[in-house]
């Protein structure tokens, strides 16, 4: 039966090619038309298109922050907790991983004023050479930053004087952020203790 109605479709083509090369075009227009072909919306009801201003994604700012990072291993009260050990022998310490809750100053001293902290983890994740992968919350506290936060993820060769990493999104004020940032070491104490300068340029709305 379905190969009957394929004769048919072929025949009528066919006299529709010879009567009028309009006409057939006109007749092919009319099966595809008559076709279920899914639009935006239908076959993807789940998506939704938004206004960007109804969001408040007026116009895209550049900042830079400046800020200083306090890794504290020592005392009583360390902001930098070892949770997985190094493999065994590793000179560059192999697969350990450090859970951070560090302050962010604006000044090198760890008792100049806090405008937030730097909350995630770092992890050795090179084999020959010291390299550190940075997953990290910038979460701030301070005035209208409060309560917003950009995530830094990347390579940070602790050897290399300036090393660059990705800012890949944001919460609050930092909302679609993307950007970089670069850090530099300022201090490097004998037990540990490090304190790193962070030049961060954020594009936010």
């Amino acid at each position: 039966m379905h190969c009957g109605r394929q004769r048919v479709c072929i025949v009528v083509m066919a006299r529709a090619l010879l009567i009028s090369p309009s006409f057939f075009i006109f007749f092919i227009f009319l099966i595809f038309s008559s076709a279920k072909i899914p639009v935006f919306g239908e076959e993807y009801s789940y998506v939704k298109r938004l206004n960007p201003k109804k969001m408040k994604m007026l116009k895209e700012k550049l900042s830079h922050f400046r800020l200083y990072w306090h890794d504290i291993l020592s005392g009583s009260n360390p902001t930098s907790i070892p949770v997985v050990k190094p493999v065994n022998n590793s000179s560059t310490f192999f697969g350990s991983i450090n859970m951070i809750d560090n302050p962010l100053t604006i000044e090198p001293k760890l008792n100049s004023k806090m405008v937030g902290k730097a909350q995630g983890f770092y992890a050795s994740a090179g084999q020959e050479n010291f390299g550190l992968l940075m997953v990290m919350n910038f979460a701030f506290n301070d005035d209208k930053y409060n309560g917003s936060t950009f995530t830094v993820i990347g390579r940070n060769d602790v050897f290399s004087k300036v090393r660059e990493m990705e800012i890949v999104g944001g919460s609050g004020l930092f909302r679609f952020a993307t950007g970089y940032v670069q850090a530099k070491t300022y201090m490097f104490g004998t037990n540990g203790d490090a304190i790193v300068e962070y030049n961060a340029y954020v594009l936010h709305y």
